[in-house]
């Protein structure tokens, strides 16, 4: 595997999971733009490191991650969520 590609897709991964440790501990709350911007970036680097070392399940979760967090990310920036789910 490309040196490069491992470095981007730990690191990607070292954001997802300090999204969910920020989540967990309450220091961030899952409608805020930070929560879905760590989620995009770290589901985009570990995608970006599967086009040098293939595997399709975490292709597939990976993906979905991104697409969910842009989806996050597009309701923020419109100003959509709230906290009680209503828009």
């Amino acid at each position: 595997m490309d040196i490069f590609a491992n470095v981007i897709g730990v690191a990607g991964t070292m954001l997802i999971l300090l999204a969910y440790f920020l989540l967990q501990t309450k220091k961030i709350d899952s409608e805020q733009l930070s929560y879905s911007l760590l989620n995009l970036f770290g589901a985009s680097g570990v995608v970006f490191s599967l086009a040098f070392d293939w595997n399709l399940p975490s292709f597939i979760v990976e993906s979905f991650w991104v697409v969910i967090s842009v989806i996050g990310v597009v309701r923020c920036w419109r100003g959509t969520h709230t906290r009680d789910g209503e828009h």
